[in-house]
């Protein structure tokens, strides 16, 4: 079956067009996405562009040779500086429009002008270039765990080494009589990948921006808004799913600030809450990377202490108290504002739940608020220190 190339180029400006009108309404409904709107463009840009191509032969060469390429290449460039956008980086607009910029300067050289190898040695190497940037910003923010991530960073690799392999091949095989574009081959191939390609990245590029919405929604579902730690379902959950591994031992530790009342009524609630959230920051930089830290509310907090023995958990929370009271004592002097910590822990093996264990370190704490504040108590033990 032969396939007429200028109907391919059609299909590929109106797909292009459809698709970037998709990513604009997907803007209108997220205006604080800017990513949309830059690959909604984008995608309108290189619909104009397929559409000039097609029409070689119909309008002027400079449409359908100069400008259809210029608007090409700043559509690679502009769906790059998207993802930049979106993984939070400038957008850099003026190199994101270089590649279309360098073909204008080019296309006035009337050797690179009348050569069609050159042309697309050139236009091909700088869509590889494009997606070869478009590709390391995917690759950059994997720490972020969106599962479309890999299957967007496929396809734009994909469609980048299909342009590379144009490279040596126009520089090997003879031009068409006459220099038409049209008459290529290639031109079939680099319609399907378009096709394929503008399909397939606008799905996973949609899908990135929802799995991302839906990441911030749950981040901030299970999110304490005042200290940013966990708040107590979350907490409560992922303590309950570590717990579940009888083979991993664990420790709690409970805090509680002591005459955190009289903060508030001695310099206001900004100030106590300015407190809270000092004592998160802190208890967040001096306990472990592994611990399951959040706020239980008021002036409580938990931690989840997994793989740790009852000593190495005790030895967390005295670092834990003594900081606080140092800069306590230096920024809040004569309110002896302190921390009291309960510590429980579930030995390997122990099937014990976390409203057990949590039972278990609150006893611990009361007995340290009994015996003078200030302290870390051990569940059924001796206190661990004192102040």
């Amino acid at each position: 079956m032969i396939l007429d190339r200028s109907t391919l180029l059609v299909v590929t400006c109106v797909l292009t067009f459809a698709v970037g009108c998709l990513f604009v309404l997907s803007w209108s409904q997220a205006r604080d996405t800017r990513a949309l709107a830059t690959w909604g463009l984008a995608h309108l840009v290189a619909s104009a562009g397929s559409g000039l191509i097609a029409l070689r032969g119909v309008v002027p060469d400079a449409l359908s040779i100069g400008l259809a390429n210029v608007l090409i290449l700043s559509a690679y460039g502009l769906l790059w500086s998207g993802l930049r956008l979106f993984e939070g980086r400038p957008a850099l607009p003026v190199a994101a429009l270089a590649g279309g910029a360098a073909w204008i300067v080019l296309c006035l050289v009337p050797s690179f002008y009348a050569s069609l190898s050159a042309r697309i040695v050139v236009a091909s190497c700088l869509v590889t270039l494009y997606c070869a940037l478009a590709a390391r910003e995917v690759w950059r923010g994997r720490d972020e765990a969106l599962v479309s991530r890999y299957p967007a960073l496929a396809l734009i690799a994909t469609c980048g080494i299909v342009y590379a392999v144009r490279v040596p091949i126009a520089i090997l095989t003879v031009p068409a009589p006459g220099n038409d574009l049209l008459e290529s081959p290639w031109v079939v191939a680099v319609c399907f990948v378009s096709m394929l390609f503008t399909v397939g990245i606008a799905f996973t590029l949609i899908t990135l921006t929802k799995e991302r919405a839906e990441h911030v929604q749950r981040r901030a579902a299970e999110t304490d808004p005042l200290t940013g730690l966990l708040n107590r379902r979350a907490l409560t959950e992922r303590s309950a799913a570590i717990l579940a591994h009888r083979s991993r031992p664990a420790c709690l530790l409970v805090f509680d600030l002591d005459h955190f009342k009289r903060v508030n009524d001695t310099y206001g609630h900004e100030v106590g809450d300015g407190v809270l959230v000092g004592f998160a920051t802190l208890a967040r930089g001096l306990l472990p990377p592994e611990a399951v830290l959040g706020r239980l509310g008021g002036e409580e907090f938990a931690c989840l202490l997994p793989d740790r023995s009852l000593d190495e958990a005790a030895a967390a929370a005295g670092r834990v108290r003594l900081a606080m009271a140092e800069i306590a004592r230096a920024q809040l002097p004569g309110l002896a504002l302190g921390v009291s910590v309960g510590v429980a822990q579930r030995p390997r093996g122990r099937a014990i739940g976390f409203s057990a264990l949590m039972r278990e370190a609150d006893a611990a704490l009361y007995r340290a608020k009994g015996a003078g504040r200030n302290r870390v108590e051990l569940a059924r033990s001796r206190p661990a220190a004192a102040a």
